[in-house]
């Protein structure tokens, strides 16, 4: 039984929401974000990334950026900047990429929830990640940017969210990386109390995007429980902010990898090492692979087509993962690269960036690219159903939800 319940947001004002918005804080390097917050003024990412508003000389994480953080936020609200919702309600926020419309629903999730497992995750996080956004939501009083959460679609839920969807929008704005951005209200108590008793009917939803802001805001939450030994479990800090997408609306995209060099192998040894377990086929074309068990190989110029020798894949859900297939039978044994959390020999190229990015960073200087087949959704819900971990960068989701529209404050 999952707990999603609604909220009073805050929120910014409809003439300024599409220059507020703003990518997730993590997307950007610290010049990146300096760049942006000096086009944007308004952007959100001055408050998600409050460094940008410092010298070099100032550490990322010291104390007085976490401060700083806080500082903006109030000054936004205090200026009109975001307005309060009169009570609490559910959102609709739809995103378009390429034609392709997927829409989701504003809420907060329990973080009881996330203890339990009714919330499920399929990736390990690092202390030095989570401490950063726990230091920030602490420091804001509030959560600035929401989990991606995914469930198994329920007819109640999308009739109603298709018919709030004729009515007038509360924004509609494209952000610059041509991306539509559209948000409704349900502020109806029955299609509240409807939407709410439908989800206390689902036992599981799944953590797609945000395992980091996850575990922070859940720990965060358990500090304000440890300061307040009398809560009773209504209070906003045991809730986090989080948009729920139905299965059937989402899309994952490959998460590519580069490797700098062939461990010491020449290119001949490396393609009779790589032989003993794909097919190698030489191809006219970049290879975008078609079908699981396939990965496309960039190497010296030429693109290659591995297809997986019958035997090779496990039965078990993590293993059989195309990404998994690949760091069992090349990464690991062939190129060295045990733990690809830490060595820097690898990197990893999001799906949105293409096959030219690919043959960019191996023209450029590494030495062998592979471009994977995406990981599903269903996958995913079957290793976190099974308790299980994906290998890390398996899952890329494309559009990316930005911060700064809808603001929890705990």
């Amino acid at each position: 039984m999952a707990t999603i319940r609604s909220f009073r947001a805050y929120r910014p004002r409809p003439d300024v929401a599409g220059r507020v918005a703003a990518l997730p804080y993590d997307v950007y390097n610290r010049q990146e974000a300096e760049i942006e917050v000096k086009r944007e003024p308004l952007s959100f990412l001055k408050v998600d990334r409050a460094e940008t508003s410092f010298g070099p000389e100032v550490d990322t994480y010291a104390p007085c950026v976490y401060d700083k953080a806080g500082e903006l936020l109030t000054q936004m609200i205090d200026d009109g900047t975001y307005i309060n919702e009169q009570k609490p309600v559910y959102y609709i926020y739809e995103l378009i990429m390429d034609g392709r419309h997927q829409t989701g629903l504003v809420a907060c999730a329990s973080i009881d929830d996330y203890i339990n497992g009714v919330i499920k995750k399929h990736e390990n996080t690092r202390e030095d990640k989570e401490i950063d956004r726990i230091k920030h939501v602490e420091a804001c009083g509030a959560q600035t940017g929401p989990i991606f959460l995914a469930y198994r679609a329920v007819d109640v839920i999308n009739e109603i969210v298709d018919r709030v969807k004729q009515n007038e929008k509360l924004y509609g704005f494209t952000s610059p990386d041509g991306i539509t951005h559209n948000v409704w209200i349900i502020d109806d108590d029955n299609d509240i109390d409807t939407i709410r008793a439908a989800f206390e009917d689902i036992n599981e939803i799944y953590i797609a995007d945000g395992h980091h802001r996850s575990a922070s805001a859940v720990k965060a939450g358990l500090n304000k429980r440890a300061a307040n030994p009398g809560y009773n479990g209504d209070e906003e800090f045991n809730f986090f902010l989080s948009v729920l997408f139905p299965d059937e609306q989402l899309m994952i995209m490959p998460y590519n990898r580069v490797v700098k060099d062939l461990n010491g192998h020449s290119k001949d040894e490396f393609m009779a090492l790589v032989g003993e377990k794909f097919d190698i086929t030489k191809s006219d074309e970049p290879v975008s692979p078609d079908n699981k068990g396939e990965v496309g190989m960039y190497m010296d110029g030429a693109w290659y087509k591995l297809k997986v020798k019958d035997g090779i894949c496990p039965s078990d859900v993590v293993g059989c993962l195309d990404v998994s297939v690949l760091q069992d039978n090349v990464l690991s044994p062939i190129l060295g690269i045990g733990d690809p959390r830490t060595d820097k020999r690898i990197s990893f190229v999001g799906g949105i960036r293409g096959l030219a990015e690919l043959e960019r960073l191996v023209d450029g200087g590494m030495a062998v690219a592979f471009s994977m087949y995406a990981t599903s959704i269903k996958e995913l819900f079957d290793i976190a159903d099974a308790g299980k971990l994906m290998p890390p960068k398996s899952t890329w989701f494309e559009p990316k939800l930005r911060s700064g529209i809808f603001i929890h404050k705990i």
